[in-house]
């Protein structure tokens, strides 16, 4: 009976855990005064991409920096050739490189991440 109580209590800690390391992977904190990378096609484009690293756009053109005006509910406001954008924090894709890659990439679309690996979708499996 107390193998069976340890070897649940394992199981549970390590899904806890596994838990916690894809949900670390998966979100991505934005603030005010950031310096950030995002998609300048404007308010038209659907891909809305915003990263921690200079790269390329979901959408296939140069990422442009910026800093973030203010942050609030769920959007990030950035200026970009004198407009004001708004960016949602979170995104549908995301980096999918784990905790040490740091392009904290977020997009409504899909395409290759700053680091060039793809994004991944929020919510799907590995």
């Amino acid at each position: 009976m107390k193998k069976l109580f340890v070897s649940v209590c394992v199981l549970v800690f390590a899904m806890v855990f596994i838990g916690a390391v894809n949900a670390d992977a998966e979100s991505v904190k934005f603030k005010k005064g950031d310096e950030v990378y995002v998609c300048g096609c404007g308010e038209g484009c659907p891909c809305k991409t915003m990263a921690a690293k200079e790269g390329k756009c979901s959408c296939g053109k140069d990422l442009v920096k910026t800093k973030i005006d203010k942050v609030e509910k769920g959007n990030a406001y950035v200026t970009v050739n004198g407009k004001q954008l708004a960016f949602k924090t979170t995104g549908k894709y995301v980096c999918g490189c784990g905790k040490g890659c740091g392009c904290g990439m977020v997009s409504q679309k899909p395409g290759n991440c700053a680091c060039g690996k793809p994004l991944k979708e929020v919510g799907a499996k590995k």
